[in-house]
């Protein structure tokens, strides 16, 4: 049975040490709320800052220990993420064919056709939830509930780079060729992840990401 509301602000997030000097959090809906939140404060002790579905993981620099600042952090309920937080990347999208042969069959599934599923997943405005799977591979929230779809039930051995896909509730870029088990829409020609580049993943948590059609 749910629990009924008491009007009070949310508790904050479950913590727990992981070796020693990672702090993960039990973050649920706040992920990226948190994240923005304490990347904002510059915090001298962390190191790093990962996020994941549902939790996030500070990395503390080395000898370091948890500010009183810190834990005033963590004792706040989260803020809300800003609409316009983030930067904002276009990315073209070759739809369908060879690069999106599963597109046909999430069209039917959804009950729409080919043109009208391609509208919808290029009129939402996506944010980088988290990145990981790949070096580069965004895990984007914001795809239309009528076009989730679940993973394959058997994964491809090789998934082009580039590929735009779906897993869930989940839009995904991969950045790499290799084996992979979402469903293909189409293809992109952003560069996702380039070690040479100073920030080689392209796409960073919290950015927004908009899907255009070629």
């Amino acid at each position: 049975m749910a629990k009924r509301s008491t009007g009070q602000p949310p508790a904050p997030p479950a913590w727990r040490w992981v070796g020693e000097r990672g702090l993960r959090l039990a973050t649920g809906e706040t992920t990226l709320a948190r994240f923005e939140m304490l990347r904002s404060l510059h915090l001298p002790e962390i190191e790093d800052m990962i996020p994941a579905d549902g939790s996030l993981l500070l990395i503390l620099r080395p000898g370091a220990a948890p500010s009183a600042a810190l834990g005033v952090a963590l004792e706040a309920p989260p803020p809300g993420v800003a609409a316009g937080c983030g930067a904002l990347h276009e990315i073209a999208v070759a739809y369908g064919g060879a690069g999106g042969p599963d597109l046909a069959a999430l069209a039917r599934r959804a009950g729409l056709a080919v043109d009208d599923y391609v509208e919808r997943h290029a009129a939402a405005v996506y944010r980088v939830a988290f990145v990981g799977f790949q070096p580069g591979f965004p895990y984007l929230r914001g795809l239309p509930e009528r076009l989730h779809a679940p993973r394959r039930a058997s994964p491809r051995v090789r998934v082009a780079a580039g590929s735009v896909a779906i897993g869930g509730a989940y839009c995904g870029i991969y950045p790499a060729a290799g084996p992979g088990g979402w469903q293909l829409i189409g293809c992109a020609d952003a560069v996702l992840f380039d070690a040479a580049r100073p920030a080689p993943a392209l796409l960073q948590p919290g950015d927004r990401v908009r899907f255009v059609p070629k």
